[in-house]
């Protein structure tokens, strides 16, 4: 299995560009399934997960060509409600072909969702959701089995907050008859994406990036014009945190600035330069020095859990005593040990991180215990002094396309195990 290894204490500078949002285009590409016409999706990432759900696809019986981040689509040749490919497995997104399967055809059947392993994930929101549209439910201990005799329109209210709850039930209830109120549902960047992109196609989702999501169910969902995925705002902030991480000079390119306002304002807080454009924001280090600060995460708009490894890994740099407190998941600090083996003095207790600073990273050998964790170990790597190693690595390459070659070109020393160190991915 491939490591990364990387050589750090030198300042990121220069431009990187970002690539197409990994959350947004599962839930994207699932919802295509739901489609009565081929589609075409542009900016699509080629990461692990993307491949893996097109490979499930393909197994339902849908045509597609995915070559330069462009995803052609026919899923009119769907000719099963059963998920029979186990790879589905491995992705928690898998779970969104429950809702677009019910859609296309009033039953479902799926294997119980993967991903990372950082707490609970329950999905009793989603089978509210759908029970609440007409869908009988059970499942045993590998499959989840849903049907109906018709799905109907109706008033949801969601007891918290869920973003795969909100897609899912969005993506059901715009075949569904009638009308169908969702509230207190998840606003983030996402779930817009996939109410844009049904629109695009024939549906009526209106209120999207507000709590209240209104949908009117239509018979066909017909096809559009091609579809462009949003940035990938994770991606973006582990770049501008990167850069201010190292102290250095790096324009991150291709993003939306209004995506990034929960970091670049913590950022601007803890002292860190900032310009902003209308598709890039550069951070830059000159003659500033980062001061410690309190960040607690939150769902969108507030400060994103995914950012919070790699937060950590900024706040060992700061001068002073920061914190930082994780309000979505129980389990996301699962790679402070790691850290602490590189030498940063983090202080756990409950749902908050004391994290005193600056501290002197060395290298050391960590593990990437799931996908953000990951890229906080490539930040940590690059701000210590000396060679650290990541393994693990196949759960970081789930969510970042071409991180190797991208962090190399704004200066980065890090290369794939067994290959030169001046070798791109």
């Amino acid at each position: 299995m491939a490591n990364y290894v990387i050589r750090g204490g030198k300042p990121l500078k220069g431009d990187i560009s970002v690539s197409g949002s990994k959350n947004a285009a599962l839930g994207v590409v699932a919802a295509a399934m739901l489609l009565d016409a081929p589609c075409v999706l542009e900016n699509v990432p080629a990461i692990a997960d993307i491949k893996v759900l097109v490979d499930v696809c393909r197994d339902l019986g849908a045509e597609i060509q995915f070559e330069n981040n462009i995803l052609k689509v026919d899923p009119t040749k769907i000719n099963t409600h059963r998920v029979e490919n186990e790879r589905s497995k491995q992705i928690r997104a898998s779970y969104y072909l429950q809702g677009a399967l019910l859609g296309r055809f009033a039953k479902a059947e799926t294997f119980l969702p993967g991903g990372c392993n950082f707490g609970t994930r329950p999905f009793d929101l989603h089978i509210k959701g759908f029970e609440a549209l007409g869908a009988n439910y059970s499942r045993d201990n590998v499959h989840v089995y849903l049907e109906a005799d018709k799905l109907v329109g109706t008033h949801i209210f969601f007891d918290r907050v869920s973003v795969g709850a909100t897609i899912n039930i969005m993506m059901a209830a715009s075949k569904a008859e009638g009308v169908t109120t969702l509230e207190n549902v998840a606003r983030e960047p996402h779930v817009v994406e996939v109410a844009n992109f049904l629109n695009n196609n024939g549906a009526r989702i209106r209120g999207a990036g507000t709590d209240v999501i209104r949908i009117e169910g239509v018979h066909t969902l017909a096809g559009g014009p091609n579809y462009s995925i949003i940035p990938d705002q994770i991606e973006a902030g582990t770049y501008m945190i990167a850069a201010a991480a190292t102290k250095g000079d790096v324009t991150v390119r291709n993003l939306i600035p209004k995506h990034m306002e929960p970091l670049t304002a913590k950022l601007d807080e803890m002292g860190a330069g900032l310009e902003v454009g209308e598709d890039w924001i550069r951070v830059y280090m000159e003659g500033k020095e980062l001061q410690a600060t309190t960040f607690r995460t939150h769902p969108y708009p507030g400060y994103p859990t995914d950012l919070h490894p790699q937060t950590s890994v900024l706040l060992t740099q700061a001068k002073g005593v920061s914190y930082l407190h994780e309000m979505v998941w129980e389990n996301r600090f699962q790679y402070v040990d790691d850290l602490r083996l590189m030498g940063a003095d983090i202080n756990l207790s409950g749902n908050t991180a004391t994290i005193p600073g600056p501290a002197k990273l060395t290298g050391a050998q960590v593990k990437a215990r799931d996908l953000r964790a990951g890229a906080a170990m490539v930040v940590a790597g690059m701000v210590a002094e000396g060679q650290t190693e990541v393994v693990n690595v196949h759960t970081l390459e789930r969510g970042y396309e071409r991180l190797i070659s991208k962090l190399s070109n704004i200066g980065a020393d890090i290369r794939i195990d067994g290959e030169e160190e001046d070798a791109e991915e």
